[in-house]
């Protein structure tokens, strides 16, 4: 006998239970690796029932479509709550996808439990387990014309519901050539079944995933949040505080939120939408809830189309000061680029000690030297030595030697502060170039110099807790994009330089506190600067 078949129904238990105790058994039952390597993320019985009683309908007759279903939890979350809630419903189809072999017979389980159990409540329930590989079954429904010659036709569901995999895919894969058109570099399979399944929704057809937040801004996903969201307009949206308490099971220390839309022919931008968040699973139940109209979350005319999830009255504020500037880099002749110098590729310039004479070197400057307000160079780590060679094979990746914002382009997931950002001066060091490594973004004045009083203005502006609030309003992974910040709003040059100036003359006092007090008072007290 099969450990799975030795897994029965308790009396009285209910479908989501049963899933939920069956995925305890198969998380013993494959190791860990296997799970990852699928990109599974069983998920908690208590967020598949918040998830399932987002659904709303009173039709007799649902076709639900659950494309990454694993043990079926989320099926039975959404069809125990749609049993429970719609007095009219007769009948219920269910497509579910699946590939994993190993746990198939764990969901054939389930689902036929799921099937005695509404047939007891007087409801049909057909269901179709899919072993096939969703995106490449149903990526035809990407393009914006489909043959009329095609051979596949896709069905159109009231509802999907997913908590698909989450893993990079290769630029050669074949689910990313498939779905090219909505992707840029390499992108992560969780969108490509958010934007199939927006595509296989009826008309006023609701869509529920539990995904990680990176989609909601960065370049990576620009296609993706265009293709999307001129599918689907948001009615939802539930933020968890820890980004542990989701998938403790799993181990997985990852920023997730819940996305509940629905299909429209128009999407009008004063719909209104909820965001609701809590600490963690425990408060699910009580959620707070903030409501704004999807306008304000999400700008499809801006060119970005970063979508901005605020959770509080703070939070709110902080949006609209930001949309009070009409700054930014671009407008003050201020780039920023990401250190040209890629470690495994440039090992042959890279040196650990420094030996002018023969060969001559520049500094070399890594993320782990760059803090808040300060560079500390050399500190010397294995395999990230603290010099560059000069010669005609190194050029490219050298800069020349002036005035910089550095900025780390990742933050540690438990870092307080997703912005760090430093002054480096040129006087810093005697030398004609100076050398940064890839995980490192570089601000600078294309032509000519940034000021002192710029340099310590605008690493001050970005070391700030009201601009790492922003940042983290929209910004929901731990990378610190180039075109993020190249699109960030900014106060006045001439603010910046003021409080450039403040620092200077407070004996460049660069204390967080210190730069905390004079933003507050710069920024949010009508630009009048307390000296």
């Amino acid at each position: 006998m099969r450990i799975v078949d030795k897994i029965l129904p308790i009396d009285s238990e209910l479908p989501v239970d049963y899933a939920d105790r069956i995925g305890l058994s198969y998380s013993v039952f494959v190791t860990q690796t296997h799970k990852k390597n699928k990109g599974q993320f069983l998920t908690p019985s208590t967020i598949a029932r918040f998830m399932g009683k987002l659904a709303k309908s009173d039709k007799s007759h649902i076709s639900i479509l659950d494309p990454g279903c694993g043990t079926a939890i989320l099926s039975c979350a959404i069809i125990e709550n749609l049993a429970n809630s719609n007095c009219h419903l007769k009948s219920i189809n269910l497509d579910a996808y699946e590939i994993d072999n190993e746990i198939l017979p764990f969901t054939t389980n389930v689902l036929n439990f799921l099937k005695e159990w509404l047939s007891d409540k007087g409801i049909l329930f057909q269901f179709n387990l899919i072993q096939e590989d969703f995106i490449l079954k149903n990526a035809n429904v990407l393009k914006s014309e489909i043959s009329l010659f095609s051979n596949t036709t896709a069905l159109e569901y009231d509802f999907v519901i997913s908590n698909p995999p989450y893993f990079k895919l290769n630029k050669e894969d074949k689910r990313a050539k498939a779905s090219e058109s909505i992707t840029s570099g390499q992108p992560n399979i969780y969108s490509l079944f958010m934007a199939v399944s927006s595509k296989m929704l009826s008309q006023s057809g609701q869509l529920i995933f539990i995904t990680p937040r990176s989609y909601a801004s960065g370049s990576y996903f620009k296609s993706f949040r265009e293709f999307f969201f001129n599918n689907v307009s948001i009615n939802q949206i539930h933020l968890f505080d820890s980004r542990k308490d989701t998938f403790n099971r799993d181990n997985v220390l990852q920023e997730t939120l819940i996305l509940k839309a629905t299909r429209e022919k128009y999407i009008k931008p004063d719909s209104l939408v909820a965001i609701t968040s809590t600490k963690g699973i425990s408060d699910l139940s009580n959620p707070r809830l903030k409501t704004y109209p999807q306008s304000q979350i999400l700008n499809l005319k801006s060119k970005e189309k970063i979508l901005h999830i605020p959770i509080n009255d703070e939070e709110e504020e902080i949006i609209d000061l930001f949309r009070g500037w009409n700054g930014s880099l671009n407008k003050y002749n201020i780039q920023i680029s990401t250190g040209p110098v890629v470690a495994f590729r440039a090992t042959e310039y890279i040196r650990e000690i420094y030996e002018n004479g023969s060969v001559f070197l520049a500094p070399l400057i890594w993320l782990h030297n760059v803090y808040k307000m300060r560079i500390d160079w050399p500190i010397h780590r294995q395999k990230k030595g603290q010099y560059i060679q000069m010669c005609s094979g190194s050029q490219s990746l050298l800069l020349p030697n002036k005035n910089y914002i550095l900025l780390r382009r990742f933050s540690a997931k438990d870092d307080k502060s997703r912005l760090i950002a430093s002054p480096y001066f040129a006087k810093l060091q005697d030398a004609e170039f100076i050398g940064v490594e890839n995980k490192v973004n570089y601000i600078y004045r294309p032509k000519g110099e940034l000021e002192r009083n710029e340099v310590i203005g605008l690493a001050a502006i970005l070391n700030s807790k009201l601009f790492d609030n922003y940042f983290r309003i929209f910004n929901g992974n731990v990378n610190v994009s180039a075109t993020e910040l190249r699109e960030m709003p900014l106060p006045s040059l001439e603010i910046i330089k003021q409080i450039g100036e403040q620092l200077i003359l407070n004996n460049t006092d660069f204390s967080q506190e210190k730069i905390d007090d004079l933003i507050t008072l710069t920024l949010l007290n009508k630009n009048e600067l307390v000296i």
